[in-house]
């Protein structure tokens, strides 16, 4: 299997202010004059990890990565004034203007995946190309999927962790009941809250237990944002119209994508990636066998690795490379 590529660091860094609150952390890896391609984290909440540029042939890809609103290194940290499905697509068209990019490849998985295809939507016309892992589609349904009922009945030990927090009397709605846990003066009620709503994601990322991920998701900094941002998008439907993607999946059609699902993805079902492929057949669907959501797992580090390989083949004439 293909690996990751080896860990670099930035030639760049930025600091972009997007509003009177925001202000988002932005950097730049691989060669300036390589095919440009966007990070979009997971989450929402997460912020860029580790290994987020080691997805990218770093002597093909301009490679730009940024913390979304509220997130990693961008502040103020967990903010959720002006913070909305809308307002990150924005922020994503400024950071391409800001840095002189014509045109780039968008590359998300999870919520990232959504946030790409939204921004695809909005403006096809900078968008060459998509490689999405793991997708959501940000309908009601699959949130509900994740955080009242559904995946629940695969993992019903680690939702006993995740009900915890919450009084019975509030587990009628667990979004509602953690955005409102969050917004409470008790640190350390919303500190066992936002381990429990990150650990519940990491619980159930992958098909074997990842101590590494567990530990990178529970972190008191980034759980804290994780929960209250994740919590403030899911219980506002995402800030999307339902079944918003698909319904405007004509705007893409023309653009080449590259889809790559776990076949046991209990976090965001397969069924997501299979309508998705469906209503946009230029795309191909990778399927990959043994692996679930995470992209720590080694089967889907492959099926990513090539997806970049095989879209690096597809642009780098066009980039002189």
């Amino acid at each position: 299997m293909l690996p990751l590529y080896p860990e670099i660091k930035p030639y760049a860094r930025h600091k972009v202010k997007v509003d009177d609150i925001h202000e988002l952390y932005v950097d730049e890896s691989g060669i300036p004059h390589g095919i440009p391609i966007l990070f979009v984290h997971s989450g929402p909440g997460s912020g860029c990890e580790f290994d987020s540029r080691c997805f990218f042939n770093p002597e093909k890809y301009r490679i730009v990565l940024f913390d979304q609103r509220g997130s990693g290194r961008s502040t103020p940290h967990g903010e959720l004034e002006g913070n909305d499905t809308a307002a990150l697509v924005e922020d994503m068209e400024k950071i391409r203007e800001h840095l002189g990019i014509d045109k780039w490849v968008v590359f998300g998985g999870g919520w990232g995946s959504t946030l790409s295809l939204v921004y695809a939507e909005t403006y096809p016309e900078r968008v060459i190309g998509l490689v999405l892992r793991g997708v959501f589609l940000g309908r009601k349904p699959d949130i509900d999927w994740i955080y009242q009922k559904g995946l629940s009945r695969f993992y019903p030990d680690y939702w006993e962790d995740f009900k915890a927090p919450i009084p019975q009397a509030d587990r009628g709605n667990y979004l509602e009941a953690y955005a409102k846990r969050m917004e409470g003066s008790d640190e350390l009620a919303r500190m066992a809250a936002a381990k429990a709503w990150s650990r519940w994601e990491a619980d159930c990322a992958t098909l074997h237990p990842n101590q590494r991920l567990i530990r990178h998701l529970t972190d008191p900094h980034r759980a804290m944002a994780r929960c209250r941002i994740g919590a403030h998008y899911f219980s506002n439907q995402c800030f999307l119209e339902e079944n918003q993607i698909i319904e405007g999946i004509d705007a893409i059609q023309d653009i080449p994508g590259i889809i790559v699902h776990g076949r046991f993805d209990l976090l965001c079902p397969l069924e997501n990636a299979h309508t998705l492929h469906e209503a946009w057949p230029i795309s191909q669907l990778y399927i990959v066998r043994e692996a679930g959501h995470s992209a720590t797992e080694a089967p889907l580090i492959d099926a990513l690795i090539r997806a970049t390989r095989d879209i690096a083949r597809r642009f780098e004439a066009d980039f002189g490379l």
